[in-house]
């Protein structure tokens, strides 16, 4: 009894649980659509690499170790042989007492024989290199600035992921917001319709004016379905941005996050931006290859030194080769000439950097473009939200007046039904301001290379 109260418990929290998070904020939303986008994910796993490439760059610095085998085997063999005879006897080869200086020896003769059989050899070996002409340490140098890169363009990718949920996001606020704008305005026309018809009915109005408001009804009741599909289509968006099944039961809160406290900067520069650092990193990378073709022109010195055993070469079946052996050395290698090929290396790399500066240049010239372009965006986007602001209260009191008057049989019904039109027109007009308001400053802080996952 006691277990199946802990799951009945545990059911009925994440039922609770489940139902909290269909009411999603704005930092869930992005939060889900980094964890399940899958640029964002390659870009990781670019990172990572780069990562990895840069320790495996570190260990050129350090000596290698390998061990080393050989076994060659030839049924060839090597026969010498030095005749006998009567030898003079010098005086370095003269005995005191048996052979005297000047005198003659008898040389027996000999016969050596030499057999390969099998050979073979097993050691270990190290090298430490001493300078490669400064190719080892730029290859680490690239190899770190290529991690870095990868890194700003994993940002970059970040950032176009939160931009593309906030979108969505906004989307779905807007559609919601305009759907309410329509309920609102169906209110309208429904208490209309009630005053009218009491009216027609009471012979005060004509039932011409009925009709009027019962046509205005129905164009209203168009516009609720439309919006009702711009609710569902742009749900399904959301869904599909967070990685999520497109009829996934979900509901965003119906506000954006504050326009006015999300910290503005002036459009001074464009160094922030994850781009402006990748072509930074491009532009270094590209000075170093300059580096590593010429090195190819300067002397590589590196110190070696060996171990290992080796055993062959039999002579008149003894071994000549049967023991431990130590070998050590430093090499030097200088190159003299190669028809002018790493010449022409170095003149190719330096015009690579030449290109990446140029790029650099035009690019930055770009970001800087924008920056201000989006800069003018959310201006008059805070502007437009001021001035429909404005016009919807002067559309209040605008309709206000209007019902006033025409109830009072001193103004037609066509001025109210224009009156309402107005009103909803500058509901919708406060709703899409709003909107824009919140993508612009969006596109304003990723211009500026200030957007991410915890900014509000």
């Amino acid at each position: 009894m006691k277990k199946i109260t802990i799951i009945v418990i545990m059911l009925l929290l994440a039922c609770e649980a489940m139902h909290a998070a269909d009411t999603l904020s704005i930092a869930q939303c992005r939060e889900m659509a980094l964890q399940h986008n899958r640029q964002k994910r390659m870009a990781t796993l670019a990172a990572q690499e780069a990562s990895h490439t840069q320790a495996a760059t570190r260990t050129l610095f350090m000596p290698s170790f390998t061990a080393n085998a050989a076994l060659a085997y030839s049924n060839g063999n090597v026969t010498a042989s030095v005749p006998g005879g009567l030898l003079p006897v010098g005086m370095a080869d003269a005995v005191q007492g048996f052979v005297p200086n000047g005198s003659y020896a008898w040389f027996p003769g000999l016969e050596m024989k030499m057999e390969t059989n099998t050979i073979y050899h097993a050691g270990v070996q190290i090298t430490q290199p001493l300078y490669m002409g400064g190719k080892i340490r730029a290859a680490y140098s690239i190899a770190q600035m290529a991690t870095e890169l990868r890194r700003m363009a994993l940002r970059k990718t970040e950032a176009e992921v939160i931009e593309d949920a906030d979108k969505a996001y906004a989307q779905v606020v807007k559609a919601t917001a305009l759907h309410q704008v329509a309920q609102r305005y169906m209110t309208l026309v429904e208490e209309l319709e009630r005053n009218v018809e009491s009216a027609v009915n009471h012979g005060l109005k004509m039932r011409t004016d009925l009709l009027k408001v019962q046509v205005r009804k129905n164009e209203v009741e168009l516009q609720l379905l439309r919006t009702q599909n711009a609710i569902r289509l742009a749900t399904m968006n959301l869904c599909h941005v967070m990685g999520l099944s497109l009829d996934t039961p979900v509901a965003v809160c119906m506000d954006y996050p504050d326009a006015d406290s999300m910290p503005l900067m002036e459009s001074t520069g464009v160094e922030a931006r994850p781009e402006y650092g990748m072509l930074e990193h491009q532009t270094r990378i590209a000075k170093r290859q300059v580096d590593i073709a010429r090195s190819e022109m300067l002397p590589q010195l590196a110190l070696t030194a060996g171990y290992g055993y080796n055993r062959g070469l039999e002579m008149n079946g003894r071994l000549l080769l049967h023991d431990w052996s130590f070998a050590g050395g430093v090499g030097l290698v200088v190159p003299l000439f190669h028809f002018g090929e790493h010449t022409h290396k170095v003149k190719a790399a330096k015009l690579k950097l030449e290109q990446a500066r140029t790029e650099q240049e035009d690019k930055c010239n770009l970001m800087m473009l924008e920056l201000n372009q989006c800069a003018n965006q959310l201006q008059e986007a805070h502007k437009e939200m001021e001035v429909s602001k404005r016009s919807l209260t002067q559309a209040t009191d605008n309709m206000q007046v209007c019902y006033k008057q025409y109830m009072a049989g001193t103004e037609p019904l066509s001025e109210y039904l224009e009156a309402q039109l107005l009103w909803q027109k500058a509901n919708e007009t406060v709703v899409d301001a709003g909107f824009q308001r919140y993508l612009s400053t969006v596109a304003y802080l990723k211009a500026a290379g200030k957007l991410s996952a915890g900014q509000p």
